[in-house]
């Protein structure tokens, strides 16, 4: 099913065709704010710090370790949806999954490019994926994100994701080694 919204954005499950364009998605950002975690006796502690000079932040490409895994074809726990400019280039995307036995839908990624970033597409692509976890019967939605991508905390706090945890370690050993994950959820309404 394809929704087109009032900017003209189409959106719609992706295809087969769509595979490279959305591993080649600059997914890339640029932040003057960071999320300081700080481990506690209690749990953490997340506060917002300033950086100078600005961070600079490129993504690795994938490292298709799950490629082996199920598509969404085969698998109605899984769905990609891509947003669609009018002139038929590839805006963003998400790709998610279900889980049935804790009923959480999983953000496994959400990107959109850099042109098209601050006019609703991330928004409009985290609302298909609401649709597809009440489809499900999802009771949350949860995903997980860098602490220096302020950018990305900032947009899932104002949709109503709450921090929920972290990991200190994930990143360890990869490109990203010293930053922390922290983890956000939001209930189903």
């Amino acid at each position: 099913m394809t929704t087109v919204d009032a900017k003209g954005y189409r959106f719609r499950t992706a295809r087969p065709e769509d595979t490279e364009t959305i591993e080649t998605l600059d997914g890339s950002f640029t932040t003057h704010m960071m999320f300081r975690v700080a481990v506690t006796t209690d749990g953490f502690a997340v506060r917002e710090v300033p950086v100078a000079p600005p961070i600079h932040k490129v993504f690795p490409p994938d490292d298709g370790d799950d490629e082996s895994g199920p598509t969404a074809a085969e698998n109605p726990n899984l769905r990609t949806v891509v947003a669609v400019d009018a002139g038929g280039c590839l805006a963003g995307y998400i790709a998610v999954s279900y889980a049935p036995w804790n009923r959480r839908l999983t953000i496994a990624d959400v990107a959109v490019a850099p042109a098209h970033r601050g006019r609703g597409v991330g928004r409009a692509l985290m609302g298909h994926a609401a649709a597809f976890a009440h489809e499900r019967g999802a009771v949350h939605i949860w995903l997980e994100v860098t602490n220096i991508n302020a950018p990305a905390i900032h947009a899932y706090q104002r949709m109503g994701f709450t921090f929920c945890g972290l990991d200190t370690a994930l990143y360890e050993g990869t490109p990203s080694s010293g930053e922390q994950a922290l983890y956000m959820s939001m209930p189903c309404l």
